[in-house]
């Protein structure tokens, strides 16, 4: 086990490189699945932290702890870019893994700030994510860097990412967590809310369905999926052609990722490997 702030060198990224994911689980799926969308030729290596999930309640050292072990994990597949897919470790433990990694660092908070300031009309935005992202602070400060007259309402919604993992994303339960977590957000008057964890982007429509279609919803997969493209690009690593190939990793039994982790991935996965932390 590799202490905080010590990660291992790697050589320089190349562009046959794959590109490396981690979250604290299942839900960083759903941006390796925007990944595959826009970059059809990208080898990706994912790990899920399913012994130590969630993220979201423990306290910014450990996080930042575990952040610096799983970065580690994928420098040995030889990455060329480590995206963060876990809103808790974007927001305490990104500049930390930016100063220590010798690849580009990709997190889901300012690409999804970044889009929530362009689709926003009236100036108020709403956040909603894990206990450790809310606590954090982190989406308030992107936006205000970006837009300081916004407006900002954050609510913790702690039950969502379970009510994910077990498929309740359309039913009275869910429907009864979102009026409860959101009848605030909603009293607010936003036009404009982030869906900042990994695991909402599946409760979007009760989310829809409690708040209204006139609030737009900034799923941080898709924007954060955009982010890398672009910095790929710009570093010249993007790949244009050849076959992809798609390899996950998990710290638990594997059985229960393969099971929960298509409704995550919108297709089926095959297999995954357990790892010992």
């Amino acid at each position: 086990m590799r202490r905080r702030g010590r990660v291992a060198p790697t050589a320089s990224p190349a562009r046959g490189h794959a590109i490396g994911v981690f979250d604290s689980g299942i839900g960083g799926l759903t941006v390796v699945q925007q990944i595959m969308r826009l970059m059809p030729h990208e080898d990706i290596v994912y790990l899920g932290d399913t012994a130590r999930t969630p993220y979201g309640t423990k306290s910014p050292e450990t996080i930042a702890r575990y952040a610096v072990e799983n970065a580690a994990f994928l420098l040995d597949k030889g990455i060329k870019l480590l995206v963060v897919a876990c809103n808790s470790v974007s927001a305490v433990a990104l500049d930390l893994l930016e100063q220590e990694l010798p690849v580009p660092v990709v997190g889901v908070i300012e690409p999804g700030a970044r889009e929530a300031v362009r689709r926003t009309r009236n100036g108020k935005v709403g956040v909603i994510g894990t206990e450790a992202t809310i606590a954090s602070g982190a989406y308030t400060r992107a936006l205000k860097a970006l837009a300081p007259q916004l407006e900002i309402y954050t609510r913790a919604c702690p039950l969502f990412v379970p009510l994910a993992e077990e498929g309740w994303t359309d039913n009275e339960v869910a429907i009864a967590a979102a009026r409860r977590y959101l009848a605030s957000l909603k009293r607010s008057g936003i036009d404009t809310l982030v869906l900042g964890c990994t695991h909402y982007p599946l409760l979007a429509p009760v989310i829809t369905k409690v708040l209204g279609p006139q609030v737009r919803l900034v799923d941080s997969a898709g924007t954060t999926a955009q982010a890398v493209q672009r910095c790929l690009f710009s570093r010249k690593l993007l790949r244009n052609n050849g076959s992809r190939s798609v390899s996950f990793f998990v710290t638990d039994a594997p059985e229960r990722f393969i099971k929960v982790g298509s409704l995550f991935l919108g297709q089926p996965v095959e297999s995954a490997v357990r790892i010992e932390r």
